[in-house]
């Protein structure tokens, strides 16, 4: 898996490039209320233990706190395997976004322990199922994993990959908070994104959307070549003989 792609509308994608960095989210914000969900598992499957000591229902209810803080603790950064998913294009401004072609290598040389602390960020592929299968969760420690990548068949046309951490170091934390807590005197820690900078061999390719505004168009150009004059840079267009997306390189 060499490359890897991010989908993003055309401030997003500026910000990326002019800022060369990640963004990560915190676990439990996600749009999907599935997502990384600790009632994946299922804790009713108490292991036997003398005495019945710890009590039975105080295991599971520690097992099932115990996947909430991990979720509470974790931040993901979403990527794709595909840069011409005509539903990712969709999502992001009626494909008058744009789509970041990442070295991976060069990122996770990037993102390494003195970024994130805790923690460097590990890849993992998403796994996208049709019925929510619940492993034991005291039989599945310590793969936790699949808390982090498991999805509903629904979301398969993303074909998701995750750079996953936790704990990350504040010293990389956003100053942007969602519009409606800025008047919040207290703000919960997870509304918080974190931006690790990456190196200018990790932006590998640049893909502009099919209606992307042309002075939008020339931002982009402009800014990715400033950060790497390698970059290469695509155009999306139609495919007149399918319902399918072609990139050709300017």
């Amino acid at each position: 898996m060499e490359t890897l792609y991010k989908y993003l509308d055309v401030n997003g994608g500026l910000a990326m490039l002019e800022h060369h960095n990640l963004q990560f989210t915190n676990a439990s914000k996600f749009n999907d209320p599935f997502d990384c969900h600790p009632a994946l598992f299922d804790y009713s499957y108490i292991p036997e233990n003398k005495n019945d000591w710890p009590i039975a229902k105080f295991l599971s209810f520690k097992g099932e706190i115990d996947m909430v803080n991990l979720r509470n603790n974790t931040w993901i950064c979403c990527l794709s395997k595909v840069y011409d998913s005509l539903l990712m294009w969709a999502y992001y401004n009626c494909h008058k976004g744009i789509c970041i072609g990442l070295n991976v290598e060069a990122v996770l040389k990037s993102c390494h322990y003195g970024f994130f602390g805790m923690m460097p960020p590990s890849l993992e592929v998403v796994k996208y199922k049709d019925i929510l299968q619940k492993p034991n969760y005291f039989k599945s420690l310590p793969s936790w994993k699949n808390l982090w990548t498991t999805k509903a068949k629904a979301w398969e046309h993303e074909q998701e990959v995750r750079l996953i951490t936790k704990n990350p170091l504040w010293v990389r934390a956003g100053r942007d908070i969602p519009n409606e807590l800025k008047n919040e005197k207290l703000v919960d820690g997870r509304e918080i994104r974190h931006y690790p900078q990456l190196t200018a061999d990790c932006f590998e390719s640049v893909y502009l959307g099919v209606n992307i505004f042309p002075r939008n168009k020339t931002k982009i150009i402009k800014t990715a070549r400033k950060l790497n004059p390698n970059i290469k840079i695509y155009q999306m267009t139609t495919d007149p003989e399918a319902f399918r997306l072609k990139a050709e390189q300017i």
